[in-house]
């Protein structure tokens, strides 16, 4: 399957998935405060029907022979576990995460969430250049 058709599946299953949260239990799809709320112990069995599912769809691509992520099979668990956690203090900070700012709060035309997804998209595009060329751009430098 092409790229760019299993990108636009998965934007319309993100969708389809944050419409029908809002429009069957009246919350927004922000995986950050479901998680938490989880973690939380917080009533609501649907947060951990949500993560399930998110897990789910993972280990059904996998059984299909889809290959996980290269950025999470050739980059070391510690780099990973480090970065898991500076996304969670960043949600915490920005009081959400990309789904719920980029897709939920965009949709409803917040500017606080388009400030926060631009600030998202931003680090994550620093990100990558100092991952991919830092060597690069601070060798030169010296």
């Amino acid at each position: 399957m092409h790229p760019y058709l299993q990108s636009l599946i998965g934007g319309l299953m993100i969708g389809a998935a944050s419409a029908g949260l809002l429009l069957v239990n009246g919350r927004i799809a922000g995986i950050s405060g479901i998680l938490s709320n989880a973690a939380a112990l917080r009533p609501g069995a649907w947060r951990w029907a949500f993560l399930g599912g998110l897990a789910a769809v993972g280990l059904v691509a996998l059984a299909l022979g889809r290959a996980a992520p290269l950025a999470l099979t050739e980059t070391a668990p510690g780099l990973l576990v480090l970065g898991g956690l500076i996304v969670g203090v960043g949600t915490q900070v920005g009081n959400g995460c990309t789904s719920g700012h980029g897709v939920c709060g965009l949709s409803n035309l917040s500017r606080r969430s388009l400030v926060a997804t631009a600030t998202f998209m931003a680090v994550a595009g620093l990100t990558v250049l100092f991952v991919r060329h830092g060597a690069q751009l601070f060798g030169g430098l010296s």
